[in-house]
């Protein structure tokens, strides 16, 4: 048994809900047991188990869950930052001649191992992946994930009209390929595969019908894609499918359940959100990359009051960085210019418990309680003169969040572990 003791603090129940007790858990000078892959226990210092080895972190030193990012493009990493125009003129202009690229597996392997080196650095310890439509860059993705000791949810794009030659498939192609992939990679250690049609305008009847097979067939299989995420896109849909709504879409082909996450969902109706309560479907909400393609305002609260599960993700590349917490500083942003004001602990729910809820973890993980898996991460609460200014005057621990969820970046990270073991390390 290790012993790491410092400043904890973590989420242990959902702060958006009455009736759960204390949402968090927080300790100025504690310790988090972790013996093999497990956290063994957490409490203040002088509640320590004796015997075991002390790592002494200090004072400047916070201890708290790793984060989790429900929605990201992996190989969008290199066009981060692409300017100019909306969702489906971006798509054209950028996205699809970047992801036409990983034909080549060279190329796939440069971008896969950037990708994990960023969500590492960043203090990212599960996320869940969009892939290109090409079998080898996909198998490429997951074979770095299980190098790094990644927790790591990843699938095939599945794509057969409405985009370039280069990137579209046959569709019972594209579902043999996704068959293979989730025959080889999925419940293999700490991987998962999502069964990932691009979205409803990228897609036939045809092969959302064999997506909803493979669903069937793989029940435990996550389904990963996109709905409402800018207005143009739902108007698109609307002609693509003029018997359904966008969430109906996907569910007249058994795509909609508890291990479904659906990026953006801005401009849901009252009726979509119902049934998206209803089938226990999950939503990524992305207020970076809405923010950088204009798509629009995400409503949390009335999402949430609607009782559909919300997590935060990064989108790259429409997001123009893996760093969480800019996730929650946006998130706060857009909830603030619409009159709601998040607090501090309710954003790094959202990142970190709220975001393993979303992706049906919170039983494994993203919080730190006996019995769960040891990830975790370490910051450094002097990591710039900023920071270490504000963490110095925070006089309770919403105001020390506070201070890094708005300063925080890839230096606030010291060490990140995932089942124990230290994945990534600033040395």
């Amino acid at each position: 048994m290790k012993l790491f003791r410092g400043r904890v603090f973590t989420p242990v129940a959902d702060p958006f809900r009455g009736g759960d007790g204390h949402p968090y858990i927080a300790h100025d000078d504690g310790f988090v047991a972790v013996e093999g892959d497990r956290i063994a226990a957490v409490g203040p210092w002088g509640e320590h188990p004796p015997g075991a080895e002390v790592m002494e972190l200090g004072s400047d030193a916070l201890i708290t869950p790793g984060f989790f990012d429900t929605h990201l493009h992996a190989p969008q990493l290199e066009m981060i930052g692409s300017y100019g125009g909306h969702l489906l003129d971006w798509l054209n202009r950028y996205t699809f001649p970047t992801e036409a690229k990983f034909s080549d597996p060279k190329h796939a392997e440069v971008i896969a191992r950037a990708i994990f080196d960023e969500l590492l650095r960043n203090g990212t310890v599960c996320a869940l992946i969009f892939s290109t439509i090409h079998y080898e860059a996909t198998d490429i993705f997951f074979a770095e994930a299980e190098r790094r000791g990644f927790r790591g949810i990843i699938g095939k794009a599945m794509m057969d009209r409405n985009a370039p030659a280069a990137l579209l498939e046959n569709a019972k192609e594209s579902y043999d390929a996704s068959r293979r992939l989730l025959l080889k990679w999925h419940k293999r250690g700490l991987l998962r595969y999502a069964i990932t049609p691009r979205f409803a305008p990228t897609s036939t009847p045809e092969l959302l019908a064999l997506a909803g097979d493979l669903k069937r067939e793989f029940r435990d299989a996550y389904v990963h894609t996109h709905i409402s995420e800018n207005t143009t896109e739902v108007l698109w849909v609307q002609e693509l499918f003029p018997e359904a709504e966008y969430a109906d879409v996907y569910d007249r082909y058994g795509l909609l359940d508890e291990l479904t996450v659906l990026a953006h969902g801005v401009y849901l109706t009252e009726e979509e959100l119902d049934l998206l309560s209803r089938r226990k479907a999950r939503i990524a909400h992305c207020p970076n990359s809405n923010l950088f393609l204009g798509s629009g305002l995400f409503r949390l609260h009335r999402v949430l009051n609607a009782g559909v599960v919300v997590g935060l993700g990064t989108d790259i590349g429409a997001g123009t960085t893996p760093s969480m917490f800019t996730a929650m500083a946006d998130a706060y942003k857009v909830q603030q210019v619409q009159g709601v004001s998040l607090t501090p602990v309710e954003l790094w729910y959202l990142a970190t418990l709220g975001g393993a809820r979303a992706l049906s973890l919170d039983q494994e993980t993203g919080s730190l309680e006996a019995g769960k898996s040891a990830d975790f991460l370490i910051l450094d609460l002097r990591a710039t003169p900023l920071i270490s200014m504000r963490s110095q005057r925070a006089t309770s621990v919403e105001e020390l969040l506070s201070g890094l969820i708005f300063m925080g970046d890839d230096r606030t990270i010291k060490n990140v572990f995932i089942a124990g073991r230290e994945v990534w390390g600033r040395r």
